[in-house]
């Protein structure tokens, strides 16, 4: 496919070196990894991310997404998942085109918008050449970036008219409208993400939303495929490895900033999540090339 083909070169160019590279268009990053990599826990913003060459693999409780060349991954809402660049080499490297989604493109595009049914805020589609030739034409820009203010959000406009009326339409409509209750678990994830270290029982967090406590636990649990507890127990454990990387505290320690008043369960949490115990896994993180973290810490 020409199209694949110039977007590959496109990013190879402009990211010449692995791991995370800003760009001027808004919004928009590109991803490059020379190996596969170890799966790593992290977040996953709303956002879509073209794959031009590799393959990586995402996993959220139990559930895997494979998603490579001439394929996207769509997010709809922030979800903890775990991800490793699962083909790659230095002659074929891994290589993507991230766009963070804007509510507010989508909003405009979508006035009229309707509650729908709800699915899943996560899945993987077939780029149809149409979409690959927008993508390419937006990376285009930036070898004329004297037309990005001008030409990026009519791009933009049309990478999202095609999404759309794609496979997977329903995830950008859901975030379009306000009070669906995809919005308002969205506004419970970002209160978790704020305050993931106090404690809060699932009837007050549905009140705070306008929901059920029933209604919202059954959504929850449909659109990130875990409990609220659950969810806030992968940013609790997120923090408490940043913690012990970043800063050198113990696992007890990072524990009880977030939260834990248990070593002992936070070993447990940890090692369920994680796959091994806290220090055994930070070595671990330790001994990575930060390009590595990095690619793992987006799409």
């Amino acid at each position: 496919m020409r199209n694949l083909a110039e977007l590959t070169g496109l990013i190879e160019r402009h990211a010449p070196t692995d791991g995370i590279t800003a760009t001027r268009l808004p919004r928009v990053a590109l991803l490059r990894s020379s190996a596969p990599t170890e799966p790593l826990h992290t977040m996953y913003e709303p956002s879509v991310c073209f794959v031009a060459q590799g393959r990586k693999r995402a996993h959220l409780e139990g559930v895997e997404y494979l998603y490579q060349a001439s394929e996207y991954l769509i997010v709809g809402v922030d979800l903890p998942v775990i991800g490793a660049v699962i083909e790659a080499s230095p002659g074929a490297p891994y290589l993507c085109f991230k766009l963070q989604l804007d509510r507010s493109v989508l909003v405009d595009m979508l006035p009229d918008a309707q509650p729908e049914r709800s699915g899943p805020p996560i899945s993987v589609a077939a780029a149809t050449p149409e979409l690959i030739d927008v993508a390419a034409r937006m990376l285009r820009l930036l070898d004329a970036p004297d037309d990005i203010e001008a030409l990026a959000p009519l791009i933009e406009r049309e990478i999202m008219h095609r999404l759309l009326n794609g496979p997977q339409g329903t995830v950008l409509r859901q975030i379009v409208v306000v009070e669906s209750r995809l919005s308002r678990i969205r506004d419970a994830i970002q209160y978790l993400t704020e305050h993931f270290h106090e404690t809060f029982s699932v009837e007050e967090l549905a009140v705070r939303v306008g929901m059920s406590p029933s209604s919202f636990y059954e959504q929850f649990r449909q659109t990130t495929m875990m409990t609220p507890l659950q969810f806030r127990n992968h940013l609790r454990l997120q923090e408490v490895r940043r913690l012990m990387l970043s800063e050198g505290v113990t696992a007890a320690e990072a524990g009880f900033r977030v939260g834990y008043e248990s070593p002992s369960q936070l070993s447990r949490d940890y090692a369920r999540i994680h796959g091994m115990p806290p220090k055994q896994d930070v070595a671990r993180l330790k001994r990575l090339l930060p390009a590595e973290v990095a690619v793992d810490a987006a799409l």
